[in-house]
């Protein structure tokens, strides 16, 4: 035997057993087994040709409707549903979110002139002022008929309420409420007492 043809042979029992192994593997017949012919693969059926149809997925429970007319609806909004839709299925509204209070009044905010109106219908004024004194700022009375309020020299800014102090350091009135309007009670008689601006 030639040295070509001995390399043929080889090649060509090489590849018998090469193919041999693969269909044995892939779950044909093995060499030698009593059909040597292979099985016909299924038939593939044709995809029909024309227009494609779409429509809308229904919308996942708990979830809002989605958007009418394609547009997207901004985050967060909640769409209402066309009339006579059916929306016994849908999920409660959320509640809308609590207003947050006014921003408290600050010291600053209560500096300037204010009318006294007391308790006897009288009236006068008072002027709380930005010049510190001591651990205080400087208030003035004018025109008050009450002894109390004619004495104020002082006041300060506490935990949302307005403290007049008189001359001594005795809390002459405490009171509460905007930068434009406070109420409140004299310290010694508890007379009722507002301010307005």
């Amino acid at each position: 035997m030639t040295r070509r043809a001995f390399a043929l042979t080889a090649t060509l029992c090489a590849a018998l057993s090469l193919g041999a192994c693969s269909s044995a593997r892939l779950g044909g017949p093995a060499m030698g087994s009593a059909s040597a012919a292979p099985a016909a693969p299924a038939p593939i059926e044709a995809v029909p040709s024309g227009p494609v149809e779409s429509a809308p997925l229904a919308p996942i429970e708990g979830q809002p409707l989605p958007p009418i007319g394609g547009a997207p609806a901004p985050l967060g909004s909640e769409l209402t549903p066309p009339p006579g839709t059916d929306v016994a299925g849908l999920p409660p509204a959320a509640a809308p979110a609590p207003i947050a209070p006014a921003a408290p009044a600050s010291r600053t905010a209560m500096i300037g002139n204010w009318t006294v109106r007391e308790a006897s219908g009288k009236s006068c004024r008072i002027q709380l002022s930005s010049s510190p004194a001591l651990d205080l700022y400087r208030a003035s009375a004018s025109g008050c008929s009450n002894q109390d309020l004619s004495r104020v020299n002082a006041w300060d800014y506490r935990d949302g309420e307005v403290y007049l102090y008189q001359t001594g350091g005795a809390v002459a009135a405490r009171l509460r409420g905007s930068s434009s309007s406070l109420a409140g009670v004299l310290a010694k008689s508890g007379a009722p007492l507002s301010l307005a601006r």
